[in-house]
């Protein structure tokens, strides 16, 4: 455990007497904010989920830019990363495959029915992002299918006034480093530009992103743009409508990424198109109303000789076409949430085919805190899918109020992931093959936690159990024959999580933020098929120890955060990187050490992460009004 004993060494610099210190003159605490369901909007301190919430400020603070590099720090949050600089990356949750989380930004789904590969093709940059929510255990019966093991909602700021925006960054290992007869050093760069206009009755907001680097060893270079854009027209104080835009072009060297070691030579170029369209009514004092329609497009072209594309080629084109009625009704009784969607996912491939399916789902929640000290959610999602018929996911949350500052909370819920269009259809032989005969994985999760909250001060303890049935994972009987997705029973998994949230002012223009989260996983995989090679099978988190200290005077700011992760199988390895900010009118300068310790770590095989790397990066942000 030597490396746990770096991380502990960095967070004891905490000293214990700001526990008992207070301030006179700051009033500052834990941020209350509502979860984005598709209903209901519950405060977190009154929900009976394990969700967690990493707000502006702190992805601010954190030594990240891009999304996947904010959620590594996240509790429960697999990210697996290929390429650098947030180019591909796959995200799990307690456990669960890339394929079993489902990710959504303002509660619309982002998940891609080819595979889980490109669930974090995002074009929103960090500065448009208020919070991002993590919802761990099963998310079927609030977002629907394919949320078997979690979901993670990214919600956008809202504009507020007229403003420009500038950003600027680049950063390198400034070590000169010889592959493949050549010499020289590696490093990134991305620039982003952005706006907002705010009025009484309209909101737009506009940014564009420019990202390239030669990567962090031979054939990884990338080339990324990156568009989004959002409004809100607010026509009175009950009716408003959104519109949501998104183009991501991306191209990077693939080496080592999905089919090691042949595929030295392999790039891939991603496309992703996204719109979407929703309106939002208040009905009198009691009904509230939602439709929505989204749109997302995908091109995959994979070329496993990028200097021959005469063979080894494959391109996907995906739809999915989603609309979705969502209600609430307010009663003395407690508030009920109920509405309609449907789906629709269509794929032409060289090597999947041509297919489409339609998914149609129908859910209810109520939600009451009538009976003294308890709060109560219950409900269930019913879907039907042309391919594999109708189920049900219901589920059930309880809390238990124990005085001012404690809550006992238990869940249980089902959750269901439908196979994607490679594990059914794919025909890449001799590598891989699909299996049209898998039937969908099925889950039950059930959740007990402790939590305490008390002005500046939250923790938590709990624990987990879940239980899937018909488990997925590619197999083969010997290296002779291709990989084939198979269903191998059951996947059981225990977990244990503990986390301590400290939000300490300490005068006037000075404050400290403590958390650190450890996470225990136990899983386990039943009546697998005897004599079978498994692709993946069992390589989550078993220990994941997760810690940042951040500390704010005046114009400056510093942050360390440290992670300490141990898989199923596979090397532990400690990562420490650091951030201090410089916050000067409407300028802001930064500069992030990664991996400070020069750790060697892979989190998928053959692809070998970045060592010590250094970034600076300027911001400018101008407000009007």
């Amino acid at each position: 455990m030597k490396y746990a004993s770096k991380l502990l060494l960095i967070l004891s610099s905490v000293p214990t007497l700001l526990l008992a210190q207070q301030s006179q003159t700051d009033s500052t605490q834990l941020q209350e904010v509502h979860i984005q369901g598709n209903r209901l909007q519950i405060p977190v301190s009154q929900s009976s989920r394990n969700i967690q919430i990493i707000s502006q400020k702190e992805i601010q603070s954190l030594p990240s830019t891009s999304i996947n590099e904010v959620l590594r720090y996240a509790a429960g949050v697999d990210i697996r990363q290929r390429g650098p600089f947030g180019t591909q990356a796959d995200a799990g949750i307690d456990g669960g495959s890339f394929d079993q989380t489902i990710l959504l930004v303002n509660g619309i789904k982002f998940s891609d029915p080819q595979t889980g590969h490109h669930m974090l093709n995002i074009p929103v940059p960090l500065e448009a992002i208020e919070r991002i929510e993590i919802l761990r255990g099963p998310a079927s019966r609030i977002f629907g299918i394919n949320g078997l093991t979690g979901a993670i909602n990214i919600v956008t700021k809202k504009a507020d006034s007229h403003s420009i925006f500038a950003h600027t960054y680049a950063g390198s290992s400034f070590e000169n480093r010889e592959e493949e007869g050549k010499k020289g050093i590696y490093w990134g760069k991305g620039i982003q530009l952005g706006g907002t206009i705010s009025t009484e009755k309209q909101q737009h907001q506009l940014y564009l992103t420019k990202e390239n680097s030669n990567g962090q060893r031979y054939n990884t270079a990338s080339d990324n743009e990156k568009i989004y854009y959002q409004n809100q027209f607010q026509f009175n104080d009950r009716n408003a409508l959104q519109m949501m835009a998104g183009y991501i072009n991306n191209e990077f060297g693939a080496n080592g990424y999905y089919a090691a070691p042949g595929d030295k030579e392999s790039e891939e170029h991603v496309e992703t198109v996204h719109y979407s369209l929703a309106s939002t009514h208040q009905l009198g004092n009691k009904w509230f109303i939602s439709p929505r329609f989204s749109h997302r497009y995908n091109e995959d072209d994979y070329r496993y000789y990028r200097n021959d594309l005469s063979k080894g080629r494959s391109k996907h084109y995906t739809h999915t076409l989603s609309g979705e009625l969502n209600a609430s009704y307010k009663s003395a009784y407690g508030d009920l949430g109920l509405g309609l969607e449907t789906r629709q996912e269509k794929i032409s491939s060289s090597n999947i085919g041509k297919h489409e399916r339609v998914n149609f789902g129908a859910y209810t929640e109520f939600r009451t805190s009538q009976i003294k000290n308890f709060l109560i959610n219950l409900g269930a999602y019913v879907n039907y899918n042309s391919d594999y018929d109708w189920q049900v996911f219901p589920g059930i949350d309880v809390s238990y109020l124990i005085g001012n500052y404690w809550q006992i909370a238990a869940s249980t819920g089902s959750s269901q992931r439908i196979p994607t269009f490679t594990d059914l259809y794919l025909n890449q032989r001799p590598a891989n093959i699909g299996n049209p005969e898998l039937v969908s994985e099925n889950a039950w999760q059930h959740d007990l936690t402790l939590k305490f909250n008390k002005d500046r001060i939250a923790a938590k303890a709990g624990y987990f159990y879940r239980d899937i049935d018909n488990f997925i994972d590619w197999t083969r009987e010997s290296t002779a024959v291709p990989y084939q997705a198979m269903n191998l029973g059951k996947n059981q998994v225990h977990g244990v999580l503990v986390n301590f949230n400290l939000l300490q002012p300490l005068g006037v223009d000075q404050s400290l933020r403590f958390q650190v989260d450890y996470n225990y996983l136990d899983p386990s995989i039943i009546n697998k098929t005897e004599n079978k090679i498994l692709k993946y099978g069992i390589k989550s988190l078993k220990h994941q120890l997760v810690g940042t200290l951040s500390y704010e005077v005046k114009e400056w700011s510093f942050t360390t955060a440290n992670r300490y992760l141990e898989r199923i199988s596979g090397t532990p390895y400690f990562v420490s990187d650091f951030r201090v900010g410089y916050q000067r009118n409407n300028f802001r300068v930064y500069g992030d050490v990664q991996n400070i310790f020069d750790e060697e770590y892979l989190e998928i095989e053959a692809v070998p992460l970045l060592g010590r790397w250094v970034t600076l990066g300027v911001q400018y942000n101008l407000k009007f009004r």
